[in-house]
């Protein structure tokens, strides 16, 4: 018995965990099956009264020796891992605080907000639209009517018959013309939507149009305003040129290239060796969509522009793959 209560002093003794401690306790002083609690159930088998109450008053000796030592060992360990958490969780009020961690722009944020910046510069106010737009002002005012290919649906997100996920923000502009009438300079950047996708296209981008209205405006206004634009945005020695095209919403129409951002102009992989990047397309407004949008076009003339976000941020943060933009890779939007 004294054996026992020796092994068990030891083994609480060496318990390194409360686990380990409450194992001991059990093997020793369990309810039922404890190796002390068992001689206590054996004193009813002594006979002598005299005996047995000498051989009880030692069981219970031991056994409260027994409890008192896991007690003891039980509030060391306790006080040993408050310990360890306060250390843990200890505050050094000397030591250097940890580099903050500071959060970039992301490439279109910083486009939209730069181009708004330079035509704010110009006098032209920001005007916004909704991106469910009615067929009427998405398509038929801007003059692309019925079973012209972009109402197809291999290109456009339908809702309903009558309403679709804004291709352009051209329909901001027939809006900002039927409410404010002429003169006006807007520009109107927002979310547009096209079923495309890969290196230079996006199923939802950042699109960006310029209108100006007024007596007078020619298409060399229009020149100037994209050449400002264009140096303001990519330096002053960019090269700019204009070639013919062909746009619904404007006659004549153009389009507008820079020299290529990585080979200066020389010829590279990027321009396929042209010298040259598309940037926007431009021209002035046709008198059909100026009636349309309640405007005489023997009195009043203008120029409309638009131009990609994501398109810009490609250029002049030169990114071959425009996807990049889109795929929340931190790598990539660190270098911002």
């Amino acid at each position: 018995m004294h054996s026992v209560a020796a092994h068990a002093l030891d083994e609480i003794a060496g318990a390194t965990g409360l686990d380990g401690l409450e194992a001991v306790r059990a093997l020793y002083l369990g309810r039922g099956d404890g190796l002390l609690t068992i001689f206590r159930k054996q004193l009813g088998a002594v006979v002598d009264p005299q005996a047995r109450r000498q051989l009880g008053q030692t069981v219970n000796e031991l056994c409260e020796r027994t409890a008192k030592a896991l007690e003891e060992r039980r509030a060391a360990l306790e006080a040993a891992v408050r310990t360890r958490q306060l250390e843990i969780e200890a505050l050094d009020l000397t030591r250097p605080a940890p580099r903050l961690c500071r959060g970039s722009l992301h490439p279109v944020t910083k486009i939209l907000r730069e181009v708004r910046r330079i035509f704010a510069q110009l006098g032209y106010s920001a005007a916004s639209g909704p991106e469910i737009e009615y067929d009427r002002y998405n398509f038929t005012l801007v003059n692309m009517p019925p079973g012209h290919p972009s109402r197809e649906t291999q290109a456009t997100f339908f809702i309903d018959e009558w309403r679709v996920l804004r291709t352009q923000t051209s329909p901001v502009q027939i809006r900002s013309m039927i409410q404010h009438g002429a003169p006006q300079r807007i520009i109107a950047p927002g979310k547009t939507f096209r079923r495309d996708y890969d290196a230079t296209h996006f199923p939802m981008f950042h699109q960006i149009e310029g209108l100006c209205i007024d007596e007078g405006v020619s298409l060399g206004d229009l020149k100037g305003t994209l050449e400002y634009f264009a140096r303001s945005l990519f330096g002053p020695d960019r090269g700019i040129r204009f070639r013919p095209h062909h746009f619904e919403f404007t006659e004549p129409s153009l389009e507008v290239d820079i020299s290529c951002m990585v080979c200066g102009g020389d010829g590279c992989k990027t321009c396929k060796h042209s010298g040259w990047l598309e940037v926007l397309g431009a021209g002035m407004v046709h008198p059909i969509v100026l009636r349309n949008g309640g405007i005489d076009p023997e009195i009043y003339s203008g120029f409309a522009f638009g131009v990609g976000a994501e398109r810009l941020a490609q250029l002049l943060y030169v990114i071959e793959d425009g996807r990049l933009v889109y795929e929340n890779d931190v790598r990539y939007l660190r270098q911002g």
